[in-house]
């Protein structure tokens, strides 16, 4: 038996081909703004979102050619977003993933031009290979996917971000914050995983659900320890950026063993939250594993 480490290198490998195939052709006036696209969605990472959508299809007993196309919208949407938290009227960041963030690379105009481009062409993506056997599951994917990155999610955790540099939240207000901004896509991942496999189960639905949302708490929870005790070359994107930029984080508020706590009993929260699934339980297992344990 292969190992994870293996199987999940493995699985970056098939998302990358995917978007590689999605992205448009670059032979053409557009160019500059095509080639904006491809340097942040193909500049590596983790890939969490769109193997959460392939692990939770795979559980269910789905095909992995049939939930690429969601998995790899997924994907785009969390790079769009991420092309737009860099830039200067929001994080201001100069690196992300170990090189220049897009703005930095093509200034500020095409960033902001290749994350709308990427938002757009998620939802063409999501609708590849439709036909008359799966236009409900990919319509839902499509309404998952817009609600969970919307203004009620993760643009909707953003906002609450901004507007709360400088003032102290309460440890409420973060929470709710990290569940839109870092948890909606990482749950939205595994709702669509389900449903791109057909499941109707709401017990099932439910239970994909709260297993994002707690490794969506866990992971921004280690995030914010990393911030504090990782270098800049470890991680690929700046630390210490949110005490610059005055940010209440899980660090601040309870400080770094209660935060190693917290993480450890949500990972244990989303790990139980498989017990009612038939398929193989492993991978998802070892991922939130991962993910919790994780030194960048």
């Amino acid at each position: 038996m292969e190992s994870n480490d293996i199987k999940s290198a493995k699985d970056i490998r098939l998302i990358e081909s995917a978007l590689e195939g999605f992205l448009p052709d670059g032979d053409c006036l557009e160019k500059n703004l095509i080639e904006a696209m491809r340097y942040s969605l193909m500049a590596g990472g983790k890939r969490i979102r769109p193997r959460l959508a392939l692990e939770f299809s795979r559980i269910n007993g789905g095909a992995d050619g049939e939930i690429m196309p969601a998995a790899c919208a997924l994907e785009m949407i969390h790079t769009y977003s991420l092309i737009h938290d860099d830039l200067p009227c929001m994080d201001d960041d100069d690196m992300r993933r170990g090189k220049p963030s897009s703005h930095k690379q093509f200034g500020e105009a095409t960033a902001l031009l290749a994350g709308d481009a990427l938002l757009t062409l998620a939802f063409k993506t999501i609708f590849s290979g439709m036909n008359s056997q799966n236009a409900v599951r990919r319509a839902k994917c499509a309404e998952i996917l817009a609600e969970y990155s919307g203004a009620r999610g993760m643009i909707g955790g953003q906002i609450i971000d901004l507007e709360s540099e400088g003032k102290n939240p309460e440890l409420k207000r973060l929470e709710i914050m990290d569940r839109k901004k870092t948890g909606c896509l990482i749950k939205a991942g595994c709702l669509m995983g389900c449903i791109g496999a057909g499941v109707c189960d709401e017990k099932k639905l439910a239970a994909a659900e709260s297993y994002g949302e707690c490794i969506g708490l866990a992971f921004q929870i280690v995030d914010d320890i990393l911030d504090v005790t990782s270098t800049t070359d470890e991680l690929g994107k700046p630390v210490g950026s949110d005490e610059m930029q005055k940010k209440a984080t899980y660090v601040s508020l309870l400080g770094i063993e209660k935060c190693r706590e917290t993480a450890n009993e949500m990972t244990n929260r989303a790990l139980a939250c498989l017990d009612v699934f038939d398929g193989d339980k492993k991978p998802l297992r070892e991922l939130a594993l991962a993910l919790a344990r994780r030194g960048k």
